[in-house]
């Protein structure tokens, strides 16, 4: 609990209950019911998680949010209203104003009010985009936006913790937000509880630090780590997910909950803090520029390792924004062969399908083959198997600008079954529309937030 001057005055508990959209229910439940959590936080929006969400907005205005929201609530909520642990989110994705509705409902069924739903707007840029694309850059590759063919259907800026602490600060138990950094979410609970300035970057530096340890969920816990016989971790059928223990100098602790799976030590950690980093000494947030150049990794007991020597910078004055363009159509087949000269069998597959869509006059911008099992992966580098495979499952796919050139690549992979070598599976085949992820950077002064924080029951 916090003090009358409003700074905790012992440690935060802050539990990591997701890492992406569909991550599982159950490891979350069960932080929120014997973690003795302060703050449970559910981060579920990769890159192209909005922009989906957006899509489904547009068939259904109620729609937009986490589709898992009602089974993560019914789930923990009752838990969290018990143990009085909030809750922050980004599960609102592209319609955090439904999440919140919804959010509601479910605690009058559950018979937990009076409870507060907060909710963060903002980071809906689209319009800003728009009015702009002559002037906006794509990250990826410097050209100008108005370049892009497509048709843009979502722009979310990358809000900070600011707006988070806002909703905290007002006495919201449940926090629902559209894009925000990953981080953000985990660093916003550190700066209300220990009062920390929002310029203080060597506190937001180590903040940021042990944020990152538990953004991406079980895989500090052992999760994408496991490699048998190299790095062995136990028990990941019943992964514990992290939590982070913080104490107000910005000295954390990253543990799971007892008689869970998993494995937290300094290896587990030292990935996860190198993961998706360009530049260690310059890793750009919403709220501050980490050096991880010093950070120090100490093991601090079985599944506990301590964190320090993080170190802030100025926060940049532009936010990154992450735009789906809607580009194209995707095509995409499979068979499989067996038996004896079951590779040989394949390569005469691919043979007649490229002569086919050559045939039909089939206008792909791209098109690529793989041998499942021999080089789909590493491609030339594979190397050769020590003897003919058995089995060789042949992937098609291709990218048109038309769907009709989609829908013949894969149509040409299904006739293979009665029109091309002997001893095939069924095929496997479906076409799907192509939404293209880019990056620009607009000025932290264009975004215009809100926050608002509503009472559930009397």
């Amino acid at each position: 609990m916090a003090d009358t001057a409003g700074k905790r005055t012992r440690v935060l508990r802050i539990g990591a209950g997701a890492s992406y959209a569909g991550d599982r229910v159950d490891p979350a439940t069960d932080l929120a019911a014997r973690g003795s959590l302060d703050y449970l936080v559910y981060e579920t929006l990769a890159e192209r998680t909005i922009a989906l969400a957006q899509l489904e907005r547009l068939k259904d205005p109620k729609a937009g949010y986490n589709e898992l929201l009602d089974d993560r609530f019914y789930a923990a909520l009752p838990h969290c209203r018990k143990n009085g642990t909030r809750i922050v989110t980004n599960m609102g994705a592209a319609n955090p104003r439904g999440a919140a509705a919804r959010t509601a409902e479910i605690i009058r069924e559950l018979a937990l009010e009076p409870m507060r739903v907060g909710t963060v707007l903002g980071d809906d840029v689209m319009e800003y985009c728009l009015r702009n694309r002559d002037r906006l850059e794509v990250m990826e590759t410097g050209v100008p936006f108005a370049s892009l063919e497509g048709e843009i259907v979502s722009a979310n800026a990358y809000l900070g913790a600011d707006v988070i602490v806002e909703a905290l600060a007002r006495g919201a138990d449940i926090i629902l937000t559209g894009r925000v950094g990953d981080c953000s979410l985990f660093l916003a609970p550190m700066i209300h509880e220990f009062g920390w300035r929002m310029d203080d970057w060597d506190l937001l530096g180590k903040g940021q630090t042990g944020a990152d340890m538990v953004e991406c969920g079980a895989n500090v816990s052992g999760a994408f780590f496991a490699d048998p016989g190299y790095k062995d971790v136990p028990d990941l059928a019943n992964l514990g997910y992290p939590l982070l223990e913080v104490e107000a100098d910005g000295t954390i602790i990253v543990t799971k909950l007892e008689g869970t799976g998993g494995l937290i030590n300094r290896a587990t950690c030292a990935e996860q803090m190198i993961y998706e980093i360009h530049d260690p000494a310059n890793y750009i947030t919403p709220d501050v520029v980490v050096d991880f150049t010093g950070v120090s990794l100490e093991e601090a007991g079985p599944n506990r390792v301590r964190i320090t020597g993080g170190r802030g910078k100025p926060r940049p004055e532009r936010l990154k924004v992450s735009v789906g363009i809607k580009q194209g159509w995707i095509g995409e087949g499979e068979i499989t062969y067996a038996g004896l000269g079951c590779v040989e069998r394949a390569k005469l597959a691919e043979q007649i399908v490229r002569e086919r869509l050559g045939i039909g006059g089939v206008d792909l911008e791209e098109l690529r083959v793989d041998y499942i099992g021999l080089n789909s992966l590493h491609g030339a580098a594979s190397l050769p198997p020590a003897a003919p495979p058995y089995e060789v499952r042949l992937r098609f796919a291709g990218r048109a600008k038309k769907k009709r050139d989609a829908v013949k690549l894969v149509n040409e992979v299904e006739t293979l079954v009665g029109k091309g070598p002997c001893s095939s599976s069924l095929p496997r085949k479906y076409v799907r529309e192509v939404l293209a992820i880019y990056s620009c950077l607009i000025p932290r002064a264009a975004v215009r937030t809100e926050v608002i924080v509503e009472k559930v029951g009397k």
